[in-house]
């Protein structure tokens, strides 16, 4: 089991910045691919990063390339979320995931989850 917790949701303005953190615990971090998700009201739940065991490999969705930027600490077994330039769309509940492979994009792949963090963006 992995346990995950996200941090550092709120209100920010369109423009301004936010970076989320996501806290794991139980078995050994560094062997997952973590990633980001996020799902606004009565929308599906959308892919927004994904990064490799060793930080080597990343991807984003595209709404979100060349604004936000996934990284990860495995000493602290935290993923963060780096959010840059932020947009009213961004609006939603953003949740981090594990998985055992990299690459990986569709939710229902993924074999952990945090609670979700929210974050609203005002225009």
């Amino acid at each position: 089991q992995v346990q995950l917790v996200e941090s550092g949701g709120g209100l920010v303005q369109a423009g301004g910045s936010l970076r989320l953190s996501c806290a794991a615990s139980g078995r050994t971090f560094s062997r997952y691919a973590m990633g980001w998700f996020r799902q606004a009201p009565g929308k599906e739940r959308e892919f927004v990063a994904t990064i490799s065991w060793t930080s080597a490999g990343t991807d984003y969705g595209d709404s979100v390339k060349g604004r936000f930027t996934i990284s990860r600490d495995n000493a602290k077994n935290t993923v963060y979320l780096q959010m840059n330039s932020l947009r009213p769309e961004d609006t939603a509940v953003y949740y981090c995931a594990a998985v055992a492979h990299y690459g990986v994009t569709t939710p229902a792949s993924y074999d952990y989850w945090g609670q979700g963090t929210l974050v609203t963006v005002s225009s």
